[in-house]
């Protein structure tokens, strides 16, 4: 299949404003891209790309005052499969996982693994390691958590959507991925594009979202403790040890958001 996807956000600001934007599709889907993927400004400012230490794709720019209209779009090919599922997927010793992993097993800004360690093994010792300890914390965010966009704060932790039983997707995927890393399975934080595809149609403007991932038997698999089931058509943006690390745009200034508007559709041919 062949999905669409973009964005449109508008900030304003009084004066000239340094951004850094993580807007891009990830690289691990560069193949997939039909033709390429652009993104403009209005008024039409220049945009220098670099990779973080992550991998990531970003992007720097002043906005002028007045503010900046950030637009992008891409057509990009998908399989059309849901999330893989690996029941056999195996949990490595810590001491055989590559170097660069480690840091998947850290506290880090939002996932406060010294808060939870005990909460977590308390509740998912019993389960067996690997695939099945995942899916069991994953069964356990999910029914403890309500979602709701009221819920949502900027410097809400793992540990505090634990306590309070309510956020956003990211907060579903911090909590999730924090008790993974308690219990010693190294977990990253993913955002991208996730539309309703094989799924009731959400009436709720679109947004982009948030999941994580599990390295389990030498690679990473998908999780998502808000919907609790293989979704089809994620377009990976950005991954990083928390959604501290993958910001859509960081302004170093006041500026404020104006416009904001996602779109992930199938292409539906005749």
């Amino acid at each position: 299949m062949e999905i669409r996807v973009g964005f449109e956000i508008t900030y304003a600001a009084v004066q000239p404003t340094p951004m850094v934007t993580m807007l891009n599709i990830h690289p691990s889907r560069f193949a997939d891209i039909v033709g390429t993927e652009s993104i403009v400004t209005e008024p039409n400012v220049p945009i220098g790309f670099y990779r973080d230490s992550f991998g990531n794709v970003c992007g720097r720019l002043v906005a002028p005052a007045g503010g900046v209209t950030l637009r992008g779009s891409a057509l990009v090919r998908d399989s059309g499969l849901p999330d893989g599922v690996m029941p056999t997927a195996q949990q490595l010793p810590i001491d055989q996982l590559p170097d660069d992993l480690l840091q998947y097993l850290m506290p880090s800004r939002y996932c406060e693994t010294d808060k939870l360690t005990d909460i977590a093994w308390s509740l998912f010792a019993g389960t067996p390691p690997g695939w099945a300890r995942v899916q069991a914390i994953v069964d356990f965010v999910h029914h403890h958590v309500t979602f709701g966009y009221q819920h949502a704060h900027h410097m809400k932790s793992a540990h505090d959507v634990y306590e309070q039983r309510a956020g956003v997707c990211r907060d579903f995927a911090h909590l999730a991925l924090t008790f993974c890393r308690c219990m010693n399975i190294p977990a990253r934080y993913c955002t991208g594009y996730l539309g309703d595809i094989g799924v009731p149609k959400d009436p709720a403007p679109m947004d982009f979202s948030g999941w994580f991932q599990v390295y389990l038997s030498g690679q990473w698999y998908t999780f998502d403790a808000r919907h609790n089931h293989p979704r089809i058509g994620r377009i990976l943006m950005g991954t990083g040890r928390d959604a501290a690390d993958v910001a859509l745009t960081t302004s170093f200034g006041r500026m404020d958001l104006v416009k904001f508007f996602v779109v992930s559709d199938e292409v539906v041919t005749a």
